[in-house]
């Protein structure tokens, strides 16, 4: 058994070297002027790179890019959104901003993600798009929500906030959709403090969302301060920029921590009556937040061994509430239990930056296996 004397242990913090430092001081020192802008751009290009996309557009939030570009789909007031009622807050907030209605549908067992056949039953003449937020680093299934989308006339948003890293048979997550949207809050995989991205394939859509994304002035108005329209102010900051600039320098050695992690907790679990992030054939998952449920026909108290772990100085999470049963102004596609509404009860988020040592990780796996076995 690991070594059970008490330690500081918090479910998250980010990877920085001395490369994200001396670009963050650059950019404070040097990046004024004519020279604002030049950290947003090479982040900008970088990072459309390193997910093989046309456009991209640095932001303050992925909430902020998911903002501008649902504005930029039309979406508004009387119009419907689906998503999955196991999320965070931020992916319904837009649409509620907007004057739109979310509408919640389950999740799958497996992958705590929108169940497409729920989606293509939840579709009414008023649902003007599907987000699909790949939650927890786990995946959507995108051939389905794609071929809905398609079949109704519908976009398929991304919301790939917490998805850096994984790979749908080949394509990055967040680059598949019409649009998609990511995070590069303190929590995430690669940070920029706060901070997001807009990405997109579409011309049209970028234009749009280029345009709202600052103050409403289009780049082909030869007026200045000229607004062609009442837009936004989502900017990402030269500085944040430039520590996006050394994080995407080292996203593979980010994402390579974030496996390694997630994998040695697997192997700790695997002969207990839990499930984990799953990981399909043809995919490869980012494991952004490794994430524990269990079974239902096991006596099980989540608060009770998030205590203990915090009484060893160990920090988890816990798994997302269905939004429904929140004060979100959205409301569920059926009347009847969803998955979502116990499986919060049954689930946590184990800690995992990406300096966690080995010797951590069976600290933590310990309690968790003891608290488990204490129950069956």
């Amino acid at each position: 058994m690991a070594d059970k004397q008490l330690r500081n242990i918090p479910y998250t913090r980010p990877s920085i070297t001395e490369t994200e430092v001396a670009y963050a001081t650059d950019a404070a020192r040097n990046g004024w002027g004519d020279h604002c802008y030049d950290y947003i751009i090479r982040f900008e290009e970088v990072f459309k790179a390193h997910l093989d996309v046309k456009y991209a557009i640095a932001t303050s939030s992925c909430t902020g890019a998911l903002h501008m570009g649902m504005h930029a789909l039309g979406i508004g007031p009387g119009d419907e959104v689906i998503m999955a009622d196991t999320n965070w807050v931020a992916t319904a907030a837009p649409i509620v901003h907007l004057g739109a209605t979310p509408v919640f549908v389950d999740i799958l067992q497996d992958s705590w993600c929108l169940d497409p056949q729920q989606v293509e039953a939840a579709i009414t003449s008023n649902t003007k798009a599907i987000v699909a937020v790949h939650l927890y680093g786990n995946l959507c299934d995108m051939d389905a929500l794609l071929k809905i989308g398609e079949r109704h006339g519908i976009p398929v948003i991304e919301d790939a906030a917490e998805a850096i890293g994984s790979v749908y048979h080949g394509k990055r997550a967040g680059s598949m959709g019409s649009f998609g949207a990511f995070s590069f809050h303190g929590t995430k995989t690669m940070t920029t403090g706060e901070g997001g991205i807009f990405v997109t394939n579409q011309p049209d859509l970028y234009e749009r969302v280029l345009t709202l994304s600052n103050h409403g002035r289009s780049r082909a108005q030869g007026k200045q301060f000229w607004p062609d329209l009442v837009g936004y102010k989502y900017k990402m900051s030269n500085v944040q920029a430039a520590i996006g600039c050394g994080q995407i320098q080292r996203i593979d050695c980010l994402i390579e921590a974030k496996r390694n992690i997630f994998l040695m907790y697997y192997e700790c679990f695997k002969d207990l009556p839990v499930r984990m992030n799953p990981e399909p054939e043809g995919c490869t998952n980012g494991f952004w937040m490794p994430t524990l449920v269990v079974e239902d026909d096991i006596p099980f108290e989540r608060d009770v061994l998030i205590s203990e772990l915090k009484q060893n100085g160990v920090d988890a999470r816990v798994f997302f509430w269905p939004l429904s049963a929140t004060p979100v102004q959205g409301r569920k596609a059926f009347n009847r239990r969803f998955i979502s509404e116990n499986i919060y009860l049954r689930a946590l988020n184990l800690p995992s930056f990406h300096d966690l040592t080995d010797s951590d990780i069976l600290f933590v796996s310990d309690i968790v296996r003891n608290a488990i076995a204490r129950t069956h």
